[in-house]
């Protein structure tokens, strides 16, 4: 189910308002490995590649943006609060050497 603007829709109804409408192509390249892997996942769910893009496109419409989160890992909470405590470490400390770590 897709929920927007106070309306819950099926698939079935967002293929529906996809096939009504004017139809041009689109054109993009993906990653081989990655189109076969979201084809499986999406020909298991019953529709195309090009069905679950335009099932992207509506939910973005009905969202006004992303409908999902994009965010940089590197800005999780986690992250920001454990640089926090090594930046205060090394203030604490301004006279030692500090190695930096890449995890």
């Amino acid at each position: 189910m897709l929920i927007g603007s106070n309306m819950i829709y099926t698939c079935r109804e967002v293929i529906k308002m996809i096939s009504k409408s004017d139809k041009v192509q689109v054109s993009f390249r993906i990653d081989k490995d990655d189109k076969e892997k979201v084809m499986e996942i999406y020909n298991n769910l019953g529709m195309s590649l090009s069905t679950a893009f335009n099932v992207f496109v509506k939910r973005s419409i009905l969202e006004g943006g992303f409908p999902f989160e994009t965010r940089d890992p590197f800005y999780s909470k986690k992250n920001m609060n454990e640089l926090a405590k090594r930046i205060a470490q090394a203030k604490n400390n301004p006279g030692e050497v500090h190695q930096l770590l890449d995890d």
